[in-house]
C-alpha cells in the first residue's frame, strides 16, 4: 500500500511539474497572445487537467479523457475566434494532455496496473 502512494505520488508530481516544460514550449507563440483573466489560473488549470487526465489513464477511462478537453473548449468558446488565440491554447491543451498520457502509460509499463482504490 505504502509502495503505491508512494507511485502515485511521484505520478502526479511528475505531471503536476511538466507545467514547466509546456511553459517553454509555448514561450515562443505566446507573444501575441493577449493576456486576459486570472494572472496564473491557466498554469493552474493546467496542473489538474494533467493530474484528472493521468487518474483517468491509470484507471484506463481513456474515453473520458475527451470531456477534459470538451469542457475546455466550452469555456474557451468566445476565444476561440482569434486564430492566435486559438493556435496557443490547442498547443497548449495538446502538449499538456500528451504529456499526462505519456507519463499515465510509462507508469502502467513499468509498474503495471497499479489499483487507485485498493
Amino acid at each position: 500500500m505504502l509502495l503505491t502512494l508512494l507511485i502515485l505520488f511521484l505520478g502526479y508530481t511528475l505531471v503536476a511539474v511538466m507545467g514547466v516544460a509546456i511553459k517553454i514550449f509555448l514561450k515562443p507563440y505566446s507573444a501575441n497572445i493577449e493576456s486576459s483573466g486570472i494572472k496564473g489560473a491557466g498554469a493552474l488549470i493546467g496542473v489538474f487537467e494533467r493530474i484528472l487526465v493521468f487518474t483517468l489513464v491509470m484507471t484506463d477511462q481513456y474515453a473520458a479523457i475527451s470531456i477534459i478537453f470538451a469542457a475546455k473548449s466550452i469555456a474557451r468558446f468566445s476565444e476561440l475566434n482569434d486564430r492566435d488565440f486559438a493556435e496557443y491554447y490547442l498547443l497548449g491543451t495538446f502538449a499538456s494532455i500528451t504529456i499526462a498520457i505519456v507519463v499515465g502509460i510509462i507508469f502502467k509499463l513499468i509498474f503495471g496496473n497499479i489499483p487507485l482504490f485498493p
